[in-house]
């Protein structure tokens, strides 16, 4: 398997009252950072939060293309970024 180094492109934060990330993905326009009792949505281009949906974001946080995915203790949210609804836990 070929390696490479990742590349650092930008640093963003700190940010007010996150204290951690606890996960982050991005769904080709927003970057989704998970701090413990939210999801937050960044802008890239500029760096500022946009919006936060209240949910337990305690690890791993990844999009598929249409919902997000948020670790919450012991089971897995299925949340549509659109409206910040749970549709399923697992």
């Amino acid at each position: 398997m070929s390696q490479s180094p990742a590349e650092i492109i930008h640093d963003y934060g700190p940010f007010p009252d996150v204290d951690a990330v606890h996960g982050v993905t991005y769904d080709g326009l927003h970057v989704w950072f998970a701090t413990g009792n939210r999801l937050s949505a960044l802008d890239p281009a500029n760096g500022q939060t946009l919006r936060s949906i209240d949910v337990t974001a305690n690890a791993g946080t990844a999009f598929d293309g249409e919902h997000l995915y948020q670790i919450a203790e012991d089971r897995i949210q299925k949340i549509d970024p659109q409206t910040g609804d749970v549709v399923s836990t697992c």
